[in-house]
């Protein structure tokens, strides 16, 4: 139950004296959660009695229920429970953001082990990529995008049921990659799990963490979030570039076969991009074009 959600809803249609609490609340959700309930009583300026009857109301079995869901509301972060109107930022802060979550990561992956994370995928006779949630989701495809171009068998899955499946389908010579942007990710871990059982290698880009632990291959990613919520996250970036980081290492890993991997890309590509243009200008068959992107 979001609680916060249901007392805004209920604004109005309370008591005057469960009215009096919900506002009370509203206003301070840190101190509602850890103030005893008579400090709260007092301060609100009602009875125990209204405290416990707007905890009826709302559908909570007792106050103490009461309290930890407005603590799990707490927890989230002033900057989104807070009512106060935000200044809007300028469009430099998104490149700042962008610059300042890649600086904080420079360093964080070592050489040695994007060599042999990438070793296990070459060797591999196929690789699963997995990551739920909108900007792993979004990663995982975009791995796959930069896989198949150097000629590496991949597919990538969000869908919790086709992670486990195909999970539950690996070799000894499979590897999954995990991808996760907070490294808290049930649906990837569980099937890591399961992959691993089944014999494969685990590869997984992600914060330090219990996915991180379990993978035999770490690739780590900080991320680091701004008070100011109404612009993405900048941490998505970080994931791409250790994906990049591991993508160049493959592709230099075979150099023979991802250059005519991307000859052939390049090819096509220019051969679609003049047949498609109306310009009889070089800018419409330009070798600097990138490769499908």
């Amino acid at each position: 139950m979001d609680i916060v959600n249901s007392i805004k809803e209920g604004l109005g249609h309370f008591s005057p004296a469960e009215e009096k609490v919900a506002r009370f609340i509203l206003a301070d959700l840190n101190y509602a959660a850890n103030a005893p309930i008579n400090e709260l009583a007092e301060k609100a300026q009602v009875s125990h009695a209204s405290i416990t009857r707007l905890a009826k109301t709302l559908k909570c079995a007792n106050v103490r229920e009461f309290k930890l869901k407005i603590a799990q509301s707490a927890a989230v972060g002033e900057r989104f429970t807070n009512e106060k109107s935000v200044a809007k930022q300028d469009i430099s802060h998104v490149y700042q953001s962008i610059h300042d979550i890649l600086s904080l990561n420079v360093g964080l992956i070592k050489d040695e082990i994007v060599h042999a994370a990438s070793q296990s995928i070459c060797a591999a006779k196929h690789c699963l990529i997995f990551g739920v949630g909108g900007g792993s989701s979004m990663m995982a495809k975009e791995c796959q995008n930069r896989f198949f171009r150097l000629g590496i068998p991949s597919n990538s899955h969000s869908d919790p049921m086709m992670m486990r499946m195909t999970a539950s389908t690996v070799d000894k010579n499979d590897v999954v990659l995990c991808l996760s942007l907070g490294g808290i990710s049930p649906d990837v871990y569980s099937s890591a799990v399961i992959a691993k059982e089944y014999g494969a290698t685990v590869v997984a880009i992600c914060p330090d963490g219990k996915l991180a632990a379990f993978a035999d291959y770490h690739l780590p990613i900080k991320t680091q979030e701004s008070d100011y919520i109404f612009k993405p996250s900048a941490s998505r970036y970080v994931m791409l570039a250790a994906i990049d980081i591991l993508s160049s290492e493959l592709a230099m890993k075979n150099q023979r076969k991802s250059r005519e991997k991307l000859r052939r890309l390049k090819i096509q590509l220019d051969s679609h991009r003049e047949e498609s243009s109306d310009s009889t200008s070089c800018d419409s068959c330009s070798n600097r074009l990138p490769l499908g992107d």
